[in-house]
């Protein structure tokens, strides 16, 4: 099984206040746009809109 390095992680943060609440992988060599999923922010208290940092 191939080693997960940290170049393949990505971070998630909250598009309404700017805070990183995930971490996540992806295949990069596939997926060549930005990650974006609607996940559950602790801050905000809701489910929003979660999209890849740099």
């Amino acid at each position: 099984m191939a080693k997960r390095t940290e170049d393949k992680y990505v971070k998630l943060e909250c598009k309404d206040c700017k805070q990183i609440n995930y971490r996540t992988h992806k295949n990069k060599r596939i997926l060549k746009t930005r990650l974006e999923m609607k996940k559950f922010c602790a801050k905000c208290n809701k489910h929003t809109l979660h999209k890849e940092t740099k």
